[in-house]
């Protein structure tokens, strides 16, 4: 009788309200299964039938416990939102994504390495962490050599230093490639340096050997304005004055007239002039360092500062930006890969 009521009830409920109504109505303190048993004179049943009693009114609970149950999951699903599909809206403007892009510096580097391949260079690797000898002995800079003082670096605690220039590489290509030989060394270098606008403590430089029979200043010259007019691809005003440098005999600093302010004299400059390619005649200390015969051989050597060529072939006036990481300075010169 209290079965099917129940399920009559249920049928008739199609809300989930609804259904938790019958649930108390039946199963609620007050509810009709629940005050079935209290309903009932059980001092008039014997033993066996107060067993079956107590049986019987567990079924129906039971009973009643599961029909409510699936009552509730029917009418729960049945009242959900229908779920929208997304739709795609054309006219709404797209996220956009990149692929990333070159450094400054690494853009600059690649056309360097093309322009003096098509010289006959080879472009050649070397490790950033040197021994004392392969940085300074090698290249003419004992310790003893006032040089130390201008380019004293970062030692690391196995000895061994953060090259102050990849000069430290010319002997390393000399044994190993001998003469006659031409090549280039690009790299990392690292200097003990106040920062400023045209100063940084890590920048990166092209160092670069010619060596052969009768080499002189001309040859210099010649590959020096080569170089320029490919990676300025215009003509530029450019100086040579005598320098010193340990490792070249004559030495030479060929500056480059400021393309900031046309020579009058800037922040970047200074005095109009941008040292940039330190150069000069091979020192024979060197070569011989190398095993090269300095009676049959001589050579010229040149370092270009990677960084400030950067500097002048994209305009830009603070050196500390390259190391910056600021993605919103670079991406500005920078070529999609």
């Amino acid at each position: 009788m209290l079965q099917q009521q129940l399920l009559d009830d249920l049928a008739a409920a199609s809300a989930p309200e609804q259904v938790e109504q019958v649930r108390i109505k039946y199963l609620g303190r007050k509810g009709l299964i629940t005050n079935y048993a209290k309903d009932t004179d059980f001092s008039k049943l014997s033993a066996e039938e107060k067993k079956n009693f107590g049986q019987k009114l567990n079924e129906l609970k039971a009973f009643a416990a599961e029909k409510l149950a699936e009552a509730a999951e029917k009418t729960a699903a049945h009242s959900l939102p229908a779920v929208r599909r997304p739709t795609l809206d054309l006219t709404v403007p797209g996220t956009g994504s990149t692929l990333g892009a070159m450094h400054p510096i690494r853009m600059v580097q690649l056309e360097l390495e093309s322009v003096f391949e098509g010289m006959g260079f080879t472009v050649l690797d070397s490790p950033e962490a040197e021994t004392e000898y392969g940085n300074f002995e090698s290249v003419n800079i004992p310790a003893d050599h006032p040089a130390r003082d201008m380019q004293d670096t970062f030692w690391l605690q196995n000895e061994m230093v953060l090259r102050t220039h990849t000069s430290a590489n010319q002997v390393r290509a000399l044994r190993r490639f001998g003469a006659p030989f031409r090549g280039i060394f690009p790299g990392r270098c690292f200097r003990y340096e106040s920062i400023d606008p045209s100063h940084e403590n890590t920048f990166f430089q092209c160092e670069g050997l010619m060596v052969d029979e009768n080499i002189s200043v001309a040859h210099l010259i010649g590959v020096m304005k080569t170089l320029l007019s490919k990676i300025f691809k215009r003509d530029v005003k450019v100086r040579l004055r005598p320098g010193f440098f340990p490792f070249v005999e004559p030495g030479f600093e060929l500056d480059l007239n400021c393309l900031f302010c046309g020579g009058k004299g800037c922040p970047t400059c200074g005095d109009g002039w941008i040292e940039l390619i330190p150069c000069g005649l091979t020192h024979p200390k060197v070569l011989e360092h190398g095993g090269v015969d300095t009676s049959k051989y001589s050579g010229f050597a040149f370092g270009i500062g990677l960084t400030r060529l950067a500097m002048m072939k994209y305009g830009i006036r603070d050196i500390r930006y390259f190391n910056s990481g600021d993605v919103r300075v670079l991406e500005q010169f920078a070529a999609v890969i």
